[in-house]
């Protein structure tokens, strides 16, 4: 036959509840945004914002609206620096260099090859010398035009 009982999580007082988050972050353009037009709601009739002190919370508005842009604008220009490292190493392609070898002791124990490619790995950019091995761009210590065939 038919249960004509009610399954209990589909109560009202059984429902999820929305957990909402305080205190984590800063407040951004759009919170203050929020906040000052609450406030102009909600103010006095009888006694309105004064004239200044509106001025200045809009003023403090723009500066604020103005960090975020240039942050956001400042992200993108570090992002940008970072993934062109391989591009920035590639006129080394074909040059010869002189490099110093992890264990060398004095910059007199350089080393001479050319460069046949560039790669980068875990944000290092690496050479390969011409005899196919790699090193890191940070061992280079001369580059001259390459030799002539």
């Amino acid at each position: 036959m038919y249960n004509n009982t009610i399954d209990q999580s589909l109560f009202y007082h059984n429902r999820p509840r929305e957990i909402k988050n305080t205190g984590e972050g800063a407040l951004g353009k759009d919170d203050f945004l929020k906040i000052l037009i609450t406030q102009l709601q909600n103010q006095d009739p009888t006694n309105p914002m004064d004239d200044r002190e509106f001025i200045s919370q809009m003023a403090q508005f723009s500066s604020l609206e103005q960090m975020t842009n240039m942050n956001k604008l400042l992200e993108s220009f570090i992002e940008s620096q970072t993934e062109n490292k391989l591009v920035q190493n590639s006129h080394l392609i074909g040059k010869e260099i002189q490099w110093q070898p992890e264990n060398a002791m004095s910059d007199r124990d350089l080393v001479t090859n050319v460069v046949k490619a560039i790669r980068q790995r875990d944000g290092n950019v690496s050479v390969q010398l011409d005899n196919g091995n790699w090193i890191l761009v940070d061992q280079v210590k001369q580059i001259s035009a390459g030799k002539k065939d």
